[in-house]
């Protein structure tokens, strides 16, 4: 059956005379402006229980959206639900406005009229919408790392509106950082990373809150990093603070987001093992123990090319996101690696080791090992 489809002039007419019109669109949609009397409901909502708010099937009802797409769809929708009479605004409210028929703007406080302009492209993702954009609004993201991984990935996890990131560095911005760690600047040189990073970041996007953990990650104090973290993010540049990160999300169930670099090369995965024990790997299952510490020579000691952390830490950024909305396919059980030179992606699967000291399915918690002390003995 096919759908009629009218003028919002009509529509209007049709308004006055006691049809029903509704605005389909989401809510930041009509934030912005909607036909005047036109009850908001949004397309999925409508469809998905009709009758909860429009109980008379022999009701006249005419529906708008922005161009008319959208409402010539959900209008077929209650045909086929058994509504009798109803129509489509044919150019929905884009044609409405043009022809200055009366709009009604919805009152809105400073802070919800900023999370809609602010996030709009994201809200227009069917995929994130206002739900998904505020499960990323109060989100916690554990941060390990200011420098190079943490810059990039800080700098797009605050624009896209993580609610709370929590970021830890005992280390003071210095020139040498500046060629790759984007989050500071030649005037913050001197200044911790954590205090450079929240002025950047509080510029960028002030809604998002910035916890400061200017401390050497440790035993004593990892647990208190996380906890109440959704997400871990690892931007380490040393095997003990990765290891500690590793055992300290397998025993409190958090997901770690892990990244490493090397001259023109870098990882990403996810290790997932703490909520999926047995299923998924953690970091040891891959490197049972960390190597001595002239086996792996950091930054500062063997160079790296500076847009290399913003390629791996931005990888990472994506995984962050994606964790907390649950959308697509994680990382986690697999290893992806990135050549600069040849710029090419390879993938290694990984798979849980069963006889893992931390993450085996069933096995207690055995402790915290000394990982400093352990590298150095070894």
């Amino acid at each position: 059956m096919s759908i009629e489809q009218i003028s919002p002039e009509q529509a209007r007419r049709r308004q006055q005379a006691g049809a029903v019109l509704i605005d389909v669109r989401e809510a930041h949609e009509r934030a912005g402006g909607q036909a005047e009397h036109a009850r908001g409901i949004a397309k999925d909502a409508l469809e998905s229980e009709p009758t909860a708010f429009l109980p008379d099937r022999d009701a006249e009802i005419v529906l708008i959206c922005q161009s008319g797409a959208r409402s010539l769809r959900a209008a077929q929708t209650l045909v086929e639900a058994g509504y009798a009479r109803v129509a489509s605004v044919e150019g929905g409210t884009s044609r409405w406005i043009a022809e200055r028929l009366p709009l009604a703007v919805l009152e809105q406080s400073d802070e919800e009229r900023d999370f809609y302009d602010r996030y709009s492209r994201h809200l227009r993702l069917p995929e994130v919408g206002e739900a998904g954009q505020r499960k990323l609004q109060a989100a916690r993201v554990a941060m390990v790392g200011a420098g190079g991984l943490g810059s990039p990935a800080a700098f797009y996890l605050a624009a896209a509106g993580i609610g709370t990131l929590v970021l830890a560095d005992d280390d003071v911005v210095d020139r040498s950082n500046l060629q790759r760690q984007i989050l500071h600047t030649e005037d913050r040189i001197g200044v911790s990373k954590v205090e450079s990073a929240r002025i950047a970041l509080a510029a960028l996007n002030p809604r998002v809150r910035v916890e400061t953990f200017a401390e050497r990650i440790s035993a004593d104090n990892v647990e208190r990093l996380i906890e109440g973290a959704d997400v871990v993010f690892d931007g380490a540049d040393n095997f003990p603070v990765r290891y500690l990160l590793n055992d300290a999300c397998v025993k409190l169930a958090k997901p770690l987001v892990y990244g490493a670099i090397h001259r023109f090369e870098g990882q990403v995965s996810v290790f997932d093992a703490g909520r999926h024990r047995g299923v998924r790997p953690c970091y040891r299952c891959l490197f049972p123990e960390p190597p001595p510490p002239d086996a792996a020579p950091n930054c500062a000691e063997a160079g790296v090319l500076g847009v290399l952390p913003g390629v791996v830490g931005l990888i990472q950024a994506t995984e962050v996101i994606k964790l907390i909305l649950g959308l697509g396919e994680s990382l986690a059980g697999r290893l992806l690696h990135f050549d600069a030179l040849g710029l090419r992606f390879r993938e290694t699967r990984l798979a849980p080791d069963p006889d893992c000291p931390v993450c085996a399915a069933g096995r207690e918690f055995p402790g915290y090992i000394d990982y400093q002390a352990f590298c150095s003995a070894h």
